[in-house]
């Protein structure tokens, strides 16, 4: 099965554009593809992302998805597991990482100051 991701070298990415909310996410919290597409519907593809979680922003409950997922912190801070008013749950600082199967729950998630974590999402190869 082909990765349906181009060869493309290094390049500064242009952090100020390009950034939209996920369908299902609240504002605030905003991706930017970097390379690829994932077809939920159709079980198949791979995309690598940037998400950015302004400060204060919170999710209310748990994600479940049925593809992998890949996830490092790279700038800011990350809490998991707050609950539904965006209190409680572990905190989470930069170069940590977390690999997810499909099927796993995973969240709520909230950033007190604002984070950008990468992050690459694919399906099992067929």
């Amino acid at each position: 099965m082909a990765i349906n991701k181009l060869h493309d070298e290094f390049h500064t990415l242009d952090l100020s554009t390009g950034w939209e909310v996920p369908p299902g996410y609240p504002e605030g919290i905003k991706q930017k593809i970097l390379s690829g597409s994932l077809d939920e519907a159709n079980k198949k593809g791979s995309r690598s992302r940037l998400l950015k979680f302004d400060p204060g922003v919170f999710t209310t409950a748990p994600f479940v998805h049925e593809y992998w997922e890949e996830v490092f912190l790279v700038s800011g801070d990350l809490t998991v597991g707050n609950d539904e008013k965006g209190e409680g749950g572990e905190n989470f600082q930069p170069f940590t990482y977390a690999v997810r199967p499909p099927g796993a729950f995973h969240g709520p998630f909230k950033s007190e100051k604002g984070c950008i974590l990468f992050e690459i999402h694919y399906f099992d190869p067929a």
